[in-house]
């Protein structure tokens, strides 16, 4: 019976069933509050059951502990361990708690605002990185470990990290930069001044992927993204004017091209999904008096930059076949070539 009643007997017999017990509520609370928030739709409730999900375990390890701590009598040095133990333990999972509900929290804050952060991870990384490494420095402060020194050997050899990373952290800020910006987005179509043109399939921490038409992937690094030119087709907005030049013999009536010109890209629009109606295209007599034709431009509109290429590609027929019915002739360069008729002299001293 003394057995029994011995306090290296007790603290682990009423750790462990303190501990079981608590596990027990655990379950049936993770339960409760699921069901719940599934008919209630509660958005953060659903953010707090997945934030303590693991952290809870650890808590009903650090409660049963300390259950079997003061419900028997073990000797004070070892019950100063393990208060330092569990103290140690709850200070990790609340920083796992913690770091899971910002960065939760943050990525949806941030997909709601459509900020393209969240596409990549990088902030919520960043996020939880932050909350951990704070949680280590209590845990260092808390175990007696000086805090100063550390952050001095930490400051040094970063120092000799970031000169080793130069191009990787060249490439991370320049990453940084760009989704701040926003001047690049994920889905956006744009052209680099190496010539490589495509939809930005997504911006990592060290590159950018642009899926170009043939559906072939163009890695870029950040750091050269940044430097570089770049067209993006879909700011301000994606619609975008389309520009169809149109060449017609010297002699033809400009008021007839234009009016036809107009009808046609009107009557295209019904079978080019992206061509816009509104606002109206219009045409205008530029670039004018061309060497061997009277050149008109034919100004419309289009969703956006791809729907370029079927427009064009019926609007090009229409006028081809509504020219030759009106009887308008696209002329072909020509040049007249003048001859003299009589041979100069030969001048004296010179053999022909």
């Amino acid at each position: 019976m003394q057995f029994f009643q011995h306090p290296y007997f007790l603290f682990p017999a009423i750790s462990v069933a303190a501990t079981a017990l608590l596990l027990l509520c655990r379950i049936w609370l993770l339960k409760f509050v699921g069901s719940w928030t599934s008919h209630a739709g509660m958005k953060i409730a659903e953010v707090l059951t997945g934030t303590i999900r693991y952290p809870s375990l650890f808590w009903c390890l650090a409660l049963g502990l300390y259950s079997g701590i003061t419900a028997s009598d073990i000797p004070a040095r070892f019950a100063e361990i393990s208060t330092r133990a569990i103290t140690v333990l709850v200070i990790f999972s609340m920083t796992l708690a913690l770091a899971n509900f910002f960065g939760t929290i943050f990525s949806n804050f941030l997909q709601k605002t459509n900020f393209p952060l969240t596409r990549t991870g990088l902030a919520q990384g960043m996020v939880q990185g932050s909350v951990f490494t704070a949680g280590f420095l209590i845990i260092m402060s808390l175990l007696g470990i000086s805090v100063a020194p550390l952050l001095t050997a930490l400051g040094v050899g970063g120092l000799a990290v970031a000169l080793a990373l130069q191009d990787t952290l060249a490439n991370l800020f320049a990453g940084m930069q760009i989704l701040m910006e926003q001047t690049v987005r994920v889905g956006d179509f744009i052209r680099l001044d190496t010539g490589q043109e495509g939809y930005v399939a997504g911006i990592s921490w060290r590159t950018t992927r642009v899926r170009m038409l043939p559906n072939n992937m163009v890695v870029i690094p950040n750091s050269k993204l940044t430097q570089s030119v770049i067209i993006n087709y879909y700011l301000p907005e994606k619609r975008m004017s389309l520009l169809v030049q149109v060449g017609v013999r010297y002699g033809t009536d400009p008021e007839l091209v234009e009016r036809i010109l107009i009808e046609e890209a009107l009557a295209a629009a019904a079978e080019a999904p992206g061509l816009l109606t509104e606002p109206p295209p219009f045409v205008r007599f530029i670039p004018g008096f061309g060497e061997s034709s009277l050149d008109f431009t034919l100004i419309c509109q289009v969703a956006e930059f791809t729907d370029q290429y079927l427009a064009q590609h019926i609007i090009r027929k229409r006028i081809i076949r509504r020219f030759a019915a009106e009887g308008i002739v696209i002329p072909f360069p020509q040049r007249t070539v003048h001859l003299r008729g009589e041979q100069p002299a030969p001048q004296p001293g010179v053999t022909v």
